[in-house]
């Protein structure tokens, strides 16, 4: 593999977990910023939000209704393994698939995967989602998420 291919993969692996990271901190506008400007969130079962603007409110929505459900106990945490990425460095464009693994304040909550498609922007360097998709495989009874 390439310098650049493996460069690339890097810097996937960097979206990847940055959005994980800001949407568990609550950061809701910089989860959005991990997407491109008309980027898309398909939340299967739970719709599609396009555009940063659209992508921050439902992270906002779902915030709020965790913040709600657990009592001010907003405590959540992604865990994204099995990372899977292909790129094409010439064309500027990836797509990664991998798991994920939500735990709350009451323990394990969700899990399902991602599909995503990234571009890399010229203008940062950075890879930025044009699409992910989530769906959700299982939850426990009581979710935080549901």
């Amino acid at each position: 593999m390439r310098p650049d291919e493996l460069a690339a993969r890097e810097a996937v692996r960097e979206t990847i977990a940055r959005y994980a990271h800001a949407v568990d901190r609550a950061k809701y506008d910089d989860a959005a910023q991990c997407f491109t400007v008309d980027g898309v969130l398909d939340v299967r079962d739970a719709g599609r939000h396009e555009g940063r603007e659209a992508i921050a409110g439902m992270f906002k929505g779902a915030g709020d209704r965790l913040l709600k459900a657990s009592r001010d106990k907003a405590l959540v945490r992604h865990h994204v393994s099995s990372i899977q990425i292909d790129v094409d460095v010439t064309a500027g464009r990836a797509t990664a698939g991998s798991y994920f693994f939500v735990v709350t304040d009451i323990g394990p909550d969700h899990w399902g995967t991602y599909r995503d498609t990234l571009a890399r922007d010229d203008a940062t360097g950075r890879w930025l989602f044009t699409e992910r998709t989530v769906t959700v495989d299982g939850r426990v009874p009581k979710s935080r998420m549901a």
